[in-house]
């Protein structure tokens, strides 16, 4: 027969089944370096899939080169999952039905799938490694992001007998990936855009097994803004910076939930709960996703704002510990006070030692663009002022300062923004910070004179 053999063997997925318990996804990272921030939205892809179906979300750890694997990396893909909420159902920790979750514990189910197949024919020895005798025909593939793609695997040319497994017994990627995803019962294999190309392999291995493939659902990849591929190197590739930047796991969630998914009505900020109930991968894009650290950012902002007092108190007290603020050698009255000063003015819990630490220290640097600027000769006088206004203040809270900060610059025939700025700078030694009214009364009368003495000194002149 001319020309090269088309498969009668069509593998469709187009549609979605109705909400299963039979929905069985799995994230399968392999622990060879820390979570990175598309490995994460991959897991997060497939938890979302299941959760919407009532199906289940699978860990497996796909560990299988003992050379390259790290338990630090193990223990991040732990924390960086249980931190953006991402429960599994089954998998290391859990335990399950279809165990090892261990791809390193798995060695004896391998064993036994690589003798069905040595014994029907399909494999064969290469200078000690074996090797998958290719039926050489085309695979067709309805894939539930990328659409049908028709894969031609008759040339050995360019599609080479894939090895199994090496001279020295280790196992290659594509078998094992291949068994688990059969023994665990995976309904549906939703991966990055990269691993496209492995699909038609994995189901020629599935089809000598005479068993069904999962449907597949290849997302886009994810980049930088520059266009080029997000790298392990590249700042804010791995989820645990967002951890250790004093991000909050809903909004990182609610972000990686947008690349390359869309809810179609242009929100941003979503619920978890409501994205779990509209989730559905016909939305998600062709289009490569582009990473936005600012939009991140911004959106981490937002749900900052709407932290109660206690729950943004206890993040921003863990922070300042964490920093080596030293908070303890004040009251929690005090504490707590200065803190809510700084709720709903910072985007991420990282920027709080430097936008609060004047409230818990006295010896503090002054910004030397603020010196420049406020620091001058002709505000010394301003500033004396100032003081003079607030050392009779008998009643020291936000409106009395505001009233007397107002009186004093209509005295001294200036703008308020004459006195507000050398008086900021004089009692933070920055430029920005909380509203300097409610900032004064926190420090209280005594504290403020203090520092604006402090501050004279320095302008010397």
């Amino acid at each position: 027969m001319d020309g090269p053999v088309v498969s009668p063997y069509h593998y469709s997925n187009t549609s979605i089944p109705p909400m299963s318990s039979d929905i069985r996804v799995r994230f399968a990272p392999s622990p060879t370096g820390y979570l990175h921030i598309g490995g994460a939205r991959t897991a997060l892809f497939n938890w979302l899939f299941a959760r919407h179906h009532r199906g289940k979300f699978v860990l497996r750890i796909e560990d299988t080169d003992p050379k390259r694997n790290t338990e630090e990396a193990m223990a991040a893909i732990y924390e960086g999952l249980q931190w953006l909420g991402l429960n599994w159902d089954e998998g290391p920790h859990v335990g399950g039905d279809f165990g090892p979750y261990l791809q390193s514990e798995r060695t004896e189910i391998y064993e036994r799938y690589l003798k069905k197949l040595q014994d029907a024919g399909h494999i064969f020895e290469d200078q000690g490694a074996l090797r998958f005798r290719s039926p050489r025909e085309h695979v067709v593939v309805d894939d539930l992001v990328c659409g049908k793609i028709d894969f031609d695997l008759t040339n050995p040319g360019t599609h080479p007998d894939m090895t199994l497994r090496r001279p020295d017994g280790s196992w290659i990627f594509h078998f094992v990936n291949v068994i688990d995803d059969l023994e665990m019962k995976i309904s549906h294999v939703i991966r990055g855009e990269d691993h496209l190309s492995n699909t038609p392999k994995h189901i020629e291995i599935f089809r000598a097994l005479g068993a069904t493939p999962p449907r597949y659902a290849h997302i886009p990849l994810i980049l930088n803004k520059d266009s080029s591929k997000m790298s392990k190197r590249d700042e804010g590739a791995r989820v645990e910076y967002y951890i250790h930047r004093g991000y909050l796991p809903a909004a990182v969630r609610n972000y990686l939930c947008l690349l390359g998914w869309s809810p179609k009505d242009n929100r941003e900020k979503i619920d978890i709960e409501e994205i779990i109930r509209i989730f559905d991968l016909n939305h998600v894009g062709r289009s490569h996703a582009t990473f936005d650290p600012d939009k991140l950012h911004w959106l981490n902002g937002e749900y900052a704002r709407e932290l109660s007092d206690s729950e943004f108190y206890d993040l921003a007290l863990a922070t300042l510990k964490s920093s080596g603020v030293k908070i303890q050698n004040y009251p929690e009255e005090y504490v707590r006070a200065a803190l809510q000063t700084c709720k709903g003015k910072i985007n991420t819990f990282d920027e709080l030692p430097s936008y609060c630490g004047f409230y818990f220290t006295d010896d503090f640097d002054y910004s030397p663009e603020g010196v420049a600027k406020h620091f001058t000769a002709e505000n010394k006088p301003r500033l004396r002022a100032v003081r003079d206004a607030f050392s009779v203040l008998e009643k020291f809270d936000a409106t009395e300062i505001e009233a007397t900060l107002k009186a004093t610059a209509a005295n001294l025939g200036v703008k308020i923004g004459a006195i507000v700025h050398p008086t900021r700078l004089a009692v933070t030694g920055s430029n920005v910070g909380p509203s300097l009214y409610h900032l004064l009364e926190v420090l209280g009368k005594e504290k403020m004179l203090a520092r604006i003495d402090r501050a004279l000194r320095r302008i010397g002149c």
